[in-house]
């Protein structure tokens, strides 16, 4: 019967909330059993919102308390000109964690809210616990062989250096024009529409049938709310270093907590030869493959993709690795993989 109540109804309670003088919107739902486990905080992708979560939410709550917040800019938060990236968001989700939680958390984020979760663990190690990442569009882990980056190392600086020159100007002014009003409003007119969605939403999910009118609701509705194009406006900017500095190449090798990647092998968004690329940064991240699945396998496939979590999360929890590794053995549409094990 459950499946029949409209989102909004399966995601426990909604409240709004104040941040920076910004209106955002979280849900929350207590722990079922287990009042004292790890605290579950739940980051969606770009475009996304709490509604994503609505298959997740009460299965991961029978365990533990689980949170899910609207980025700014998303959902029903405000949508703002604000400087927005994955280290803002980041100092979000930590004031967030400040105000309502305030014990170590683990983070669970899809595609962007995965980039949002690293920033975290970067800047803010006292609030993370653990990490799962479902997918991660980090392009910053491929490498160029080591021969071939010191044949063009100098050369390339050089030529980069001058192209700098060239193109800076240019690129700002390319920046300028698409982003005017003029042309980023029709634009933005045409991306929000049903049709559009739809044709994004074929290659985010393997699995026709998941692309439901509910789903192309949850992304097309904040996409109506005032201020929605102004928002994505103040989206579209370069890379500053503090981003950089949060790059998965950069923060990965430096933690020194459970960390779970799951990934859609019919990913056609990200692809999902990457995953693997990350697993040699750090051999605490266990990346597990999903074969039925593409860019949400946490919408697509939500039964396997809870049970994955809540049974990684009792493995180094309890120190029972039996219970992750017994449920990989039973379901066969999953692949896990380590350092020492890479999916190519």
């Amino acid at each position: 019967m459950e499946n029949f109540l409209h989102w909004r109804y399966r995601v426990g309670n909604q409240r709004d909330w104040v941040w920076r003088g910004w209106q955002t919107r979280y849900a929350y739902l207590r722990a079922a059993v287990g009042e004292s486990s790890t605290p579950i905080i739940l980051l969606h992708g770009f475009g996304a919102s709490i509604g994503h979560w609505r298959q997740n939410l009460s299965a991961l709550a029978q365990y533990h308390t689980v949170y899910a917040l609207d980025l700014l800019g998303f959902g029903a938060s405000e949508k703002t000109s604000a400087p927005y990236s994955a280290v803002f968001w980041a100092e979000q989700v930590y004031d967030f964690w400040k105000t309502f939680v305030g014990q170590p958390v683990v983070l669970v984020g899809h595609s962007v809210g995965s980039m949002v979760c690293l920033a975290v663990a970067a800047r803010y190690p006292e609030m993370v616990k653990g990490i799962v990442m479902i997918n991660l569009p980090d392009s910053s882990v491929l490498e160029a062989p080591k021969w071939l980056q010191k044949s063009i190392a100098r050369p390339l600086r050089w030529s980069m250096s001058a192209l700098a020159v060239v193109t800076q100007p240019l690129l700002g002014i390319t920046k300028g024009v698409l982003t005017s009003p003029l042309i980023f409003y029709p634009l933005f007119r045409l991306i929000r529409s049903t049709s559009v969605i739809k044709l994004w939403a074929r290659q985010a999910y393997a699995t026709p049938t998941a692309i439901t009118d509910e789903v192309l609701e949850i992304f097309s509705s904040p996409a109506y709310d005032r201020g929605a194009v102004r928002a994505l406006r103040a989206m579209i900017h370069p890379k500053t270093k503090a981003e950089m500095d949060c790059t998965a190449r950069n923060v990965l090798p430096k933690l020194d907590i459970p960390m779970l990647l799951l990934w859609g092998k019919k990913d056609k968004m990200v692809p999902p030869k990457l995953g693997p690329l990350f697993v040699r940064y750090n051999s605490k991240l266990t990346l597990v493959s999903i074969e039925n699945a593409g860019h949400c396998p946490h919408d697509e496939c939500p039964e396997t993709v809870n049970r994955i979590i809540l049974d990684w999360l009792a493995s180094w929890q309890l120190s029972n690795t039996a219970s992750f590794a017994g449920f990989l053995v039973r379901n066969p549409d999953v692949t896990k993989s380590g350092a020492d094990h890479l999916l190519f």
